[in-house]
């Protein structure tokens, strides 16, 4: 039986955040900007008459109607196919997991989170069952934007009481550092920066999970030289009692990171993370980097020292740094494999498997869908997340932490769910359908 449902017109304008930057490799594969292997047929319907026409959509901006009407969208995918998998045994995968709101709870903005418990848990079950590991507490679960300090202690610990095999790790942080602490008119003290994160690292030693390092706003603002970070990091990382994860965010996730490492210049800080690197190379295990270029990505994974791990938070150009090149690969720590799971999971079984062409085919359709995800505003990403969870039943509603689900359009939404059904990553299609025409309700669209 062929599925429809009458979708708003895509937005049609604007390129994926960082793309402005020519993020990707010179020769990209086809895997790198590729579109989905299959687009679905629109059929305009146009207001007071007038017949139907037909068009393909390769992706999000092409062919799109005039913004501010319904159009008929007949789902082609073919989802991947469900099964639990073992952990990859070529690569590391971690997806960064979101948290599902309490629907009756008051998750305004600004009030303190009330989660889902019994969700959230079962969303990490899921993960684990497809042989991705969790990176728990990351900027996917909004740290820092909605998530509070209370709520992410309960957090870790629940998940990682949970953990399979220790497949887990957590987001050390400065977080619990609020505006109100702050003294009038300036940054917290460098000595109160390094007290949270310690704080934070003991929760972490605590439950038993490898720390990442997250990138901190209190430290971007306390610092004043590359020196201010080594004093930091050089302590947090001879404290810690496994090897941890750095974590270098770009200013397209979080604006107030712009100048992390002490330089305006990414190459200058680049330096900086390398020579961190190199004199602690016992004690770090890998470097997690979102910086949405897939050629500065490369460049710093071939001056990391052997056995240093690059894992990339790149979620427009994952599967070619996954793949690797002829020197070296990533590693994988991502928001989108939240979204992208099954395929995730079948695309890593093809490359253990060595079969290459799989590995392409299944990745290929699920770009699009990531760069749409991770387009700007690029921090409201996790908006995509929690929303391709609800389509798939992982949640009951379409509701986040701080009231965050606003964070997308309707029209951007209708993308995602066109992009989402190219990718073969709505598994029960039937049941997305149903839960869009209820948003479509909501908001006031007769559909």
């Amino acid at each position: 039986m062929t599925l429809e449902i009458l979708l708003p017109t895509g937005r049609g304008a604007g390129s994926p955040a960082g793309s402005a930057t020519g993020g990707g490799l010179e020769s990209r594969r086809a895997i790198g900007g590729g579109g989905a292997s299959a687009a679905g047929r629109l059929e305009s319907e146009r207001a007071g008459g007038g017949g139907p026409g037909e068009g393909r959509r390769d992706g999000v901006g092409g062919g799109a109607s005039a913004a501010g009407r319904l159009e008929t969208y007949r789902l082609v995918g073919t989802p991947v196919a469900r099964g639990n998998y073992a952990p990859a045994t070529r690569r590391l995968a971690f997806a960064a997991a979101h948290v599902v709101a309490d629907p009756l709870g008051d998750n305004s903005p600004g009030a303190p989170a009330v989660v889902d418990w019994e969700h959230t848990l079962e969303f990490r079950r899921h993960l684990w069952s497809l042989g991705l590991s969790v990176a728990e507490a990351m900027d996917t679960a909004q740290r820092g934007m909605g998530l509070d300090w209370a709520a992410t202690q309960e957090l870790i610990r629940r998940s990682a009481a949970e953990a399979p095999d220790g497949r887990i790790a957590v987001g050390v942080g400065t977080d619990q550092l609020t505006a109100a602490g702050r003294p009038t008119g300036g940054a917290h003290a460098l000595d109160a920066v390094i007290a949270a994160y310690e704080e934070q690292l003991g929760l972490a030693e605590e439950v038993g999970a490898q720390p990442i390092l997250m990138a901190s706003r209190a430290l971007c603002a306390a610092a004043e030289s590359p020196d201010d970070y080594r004093k930091v990091y050089d302590r947090l990382v001879g404290q810690s009692t496994r090897p941890v994860i750095l974590h270098w965010l770009g200013s397209m996730f979080d604006p107030a990171l712009d100048g992390y490492w002490g330089s305006d210049s990414l190459d200058t800080a680049a330096d900086v993370v390398v020579d961190l690197i190199a004199d602690n190379v016992t004690k770090v295990d890998g470097i997690k980097v979102s910086l949405l270029d897939a050629s500065r990505e490369v460049a710093l994974r071939n001056r990391l020292p052997e056995g240093v791990r690059l894992y990339t938070g790149d979620d427009f150009n994952y599967p070619e740094l996954i793949r690797g090149d002829d020197d070296r690969h990533s590693d994988a720590l991502l928001g989108i494999f939240a979204a992208i799971a099954p395929a995730a999971a079948a695309a890593l079984k093809a490359l253990d498997d060595g079969d290459l062409d799989t590995y392409d085919r299944v990745f290929a359709p699920t770009v699009p869908l990531a760069r749409q995800i991770f387009s700007a505003p690029t921090y409201y990403y996790k908006t995509g997340i929690a929303f391709l969870a609800w389509l798939n039943g992982h949640q009951p509603g379409f509701s986040m932490v701080g009231g965050l689900q606003t964070g997308r359009s309707l029209p951007h939404l209708a993308d995602t769910f066109r992009l989402a059904d190219q990718a073969g990553v709505l598994t029960n299609p039937e049941l997305a359908v149903q839960r869009f025409g209820q948003l479509l309700r909501v908001g006031g669209v007769d559909a």
